[in-house]
Parts: C-alpha cells; sequence; structure tokens
C-alpha cells in the first residue's frame, strides 16, 4: 500500500470518525431501547444485526454530510480546522463517493425491513440531511438533532410491530429532549468559535443560563424515560439504571452551573454514551426476567 493510498484510507477514516465512535452508541441507543421492548426481550438477531449496523452506517453518513455542508466554517472552528475536507486531505468529490456507498450501504439494510419501516428508514435520512443546514437557520439546531436521532425509536418499534405505538413514541420525545442537552454541551467545546464565524447553536441561544436549560432538558427526558418504565412496565433493574441516570444528570447540571473547561466539558459529553447502554441494560435485565 502506498503512502498516498494509505494517507487517503485515513482521511477518510477521520472523515467518518471511525476512532470515535460514542456517536453511533449515541444514535443506538434509543433504537434499541425502543427494538428491545417491542419485541418483549429477545428481538431477532437479524433485526439486531440491522440497528447496530445501521447505526454505524447512519451516523458515518451523517459525518460525510456534515462535514460537506460545514467544509468552509470548520476551518474557522479550532476543534474542526483538521478534519479532511477542511484541511483538504479530502475533496468534496472523495466526500460525496464516501457518502454514496454508505447511503447505498444504508438503503440495503432498509430494504430489509417492512415497507412502514423503511418508509420511515427514508423519511430518518432527510432529517440527518437538513440538520447541517439548521445550523443558519435557527437557533436551537439541536433540537433539530434530537429528533433526528430519536427517529430511530420508532423505526425500530415499527421494524418489529409494523406500527407505531406509545412506547415508542415517548422513547423518541425523551431521546429529543436528551440529545439536545448533551449536544448542547458539546456545542459548548464551539461556542466561541460560533459566535465569531455566525453559526447559531443553543449553547448561544441559552447564553448564561445555558446550565439550567440543560438541567431542564435532561430533567424532561428523565421524565420521559420513568413514564416508559410505568407503561411499559419495567421493574427494579429498570428503575435502578434510571436512579444512577438521575445522579449523572444532577452531576452534569452542577458541574456546568460551576464552570467547566474544554476537556472536562467534553468528558460531560462522551458519557451520554455509557447512559445510553445503562439504560438498556436495565431494559433487558427487566424483560428477560419476566
Amino acid at each position: 500500500m502506498t503512502d498516498r493510498v494509505r494517507n487517503k484510507l485515513g482521511a477518510v477514516a477521520d472523515l467518518i470518525r471511525l476512532p470515535k465512535q460514542y456517536g453511533t452508541l449515541l444514535l443506538m441507543a434509543p433504537a434499541l431501547w425502543s427494538l428491545v421492548i417491542a419485541a418483549d426481550g429477545r428481538p431477532p438477531a437479524s433485526l439486531l444485526l440491522v440497528f447496530v449496523v445501521g447505526a454505524f452506517v447512519m451516523r458515518s453518513a451523517g459525518c460525510v454530510l456534515n462535514d460537506l455542508a460545514d467544509r468552509r466554517l470548520d476551518r474557522h472552528v479550532e476543534r474542526t480546522k483538521d478534519r479532511p475536507l477542511a484541511s483538504g486531505r479530502l475533496t468534496p468529490m472523495d466526500a460525496l463517493i464516501v457518502g454514496a456507498i454508505l447511503s447505498g450501504f444504508a438503503l440495503a439494510l432498509a430494504l430489509t425491513l417492512n415497507p412502514l419501516a423503511l418508509g420511515l428508514s427514508v423519511a430518518g435520512f432527510g432529517l440527518a440531511a437538513i440538520y447541517p443546514l439548521t445550523k443558519r437557520i435557527i437557533a436551537t439546531p439541536q433540537a433539530v438533532m434530537g429528533v433526528a436521532f430519536g427517529w430511530g425509536a420508532l423505526l425500530a418499534w415499527a421494524a418489529v410491530r409494523n406500527e407505531i405505538a406509545a412506547p415508542a413514541i415517548v422513547i423518541f420525545v425523551a431521546t429529543v429532549c436528551w440529545a439536545a442537552a448533551y449536544d448542547t454541551i458539546y456545542a459548548l467545546l464551539d461556542r466561541d468559535d460560533d459566535l465569531k464565524i455566525g453559526v447559531r447553536s443553543s449553547a448561544i441561544a441559552f447564553g448564561r443560563y445555558v446550565w439550567a436549560w440543560v438541567g431542564a432538558l435532561l430533567g424532561l427526558a428523565l421524565a420521559g424515560l420513568v413514564a416508559l418504565g410505568l407503561l411499559v412496565p419495567l421493574g427494579p433493574a429498570y428503575a435502578l439504571s434510571l436512579a444512577l441516570v438521575a445522579v449523572i444528570f444532577a452531576h452534569q447540571t452542577w458541574r456546568l452551573r460551576r464552570g467547566t473547561d474544554r476537556s472536562t466539558t467534553f468528558l460531560l459529553f462522551r458519557s451520554h454514551a455509557g447512559v445510553g447502554l445503562l439504560i438498556l441494560f436495565g431494559i433487558t435485565i427487566d424483560l428477560l426476567s419476566r
């Protein structure tokens, strides 16, 4: 393998954030919550594979779309200036080819699902495509990202039961609040640069009270998850997982209130991947113990 090919492959890996899979876990979590509940704790291996692989593919495709839309802006942001498109390691055509391959793979996965789930898959891809553009239009684009990340809950339920029912809707709403909160934390990393270049974010819109807004969104997400536990219903393992999540959410709100440096802010954001897995663990244990 020549150095040129090696460097190109390395740039593609960076484009799809291959070394940084916490984003995939965040996208996958609500879909798996819904999938496991819809299947009474025993989802078919084929569907489990579709949603695990699909989360990786869709998150990777989303990164490509995001970097294509932001390639000129990313050059002026400290955190993103070395991304492959912003730095010139990849051309827009390179990214379009990668995006087309990922989109084709995503379509192949979606075609294994029933018609309702297939339609929701197409709509979900549309949400992923428009999200990067919302940073130029609305003050809180993180809410749009929350909708995109929560969409998997509706899709997973439809894939199992060929309908959309109340538990899936509750997971969707809770995820919108949860994702808007953790993405606001993430947006704090770029707040100063975003102010300079005119990019909008909830980290800017919420101003000095960003900690309170994040705390409120996390509280709403937790309330939704409690409602889910009562609706299904779920038992002690899920209750314990939510108790731990409540402690994590309260601690994060307190840390943001006190003020954090960049390193701590990023750690707060990244910890939410573990939150999603913790909730999944509680759901699974309770359903399997019935």
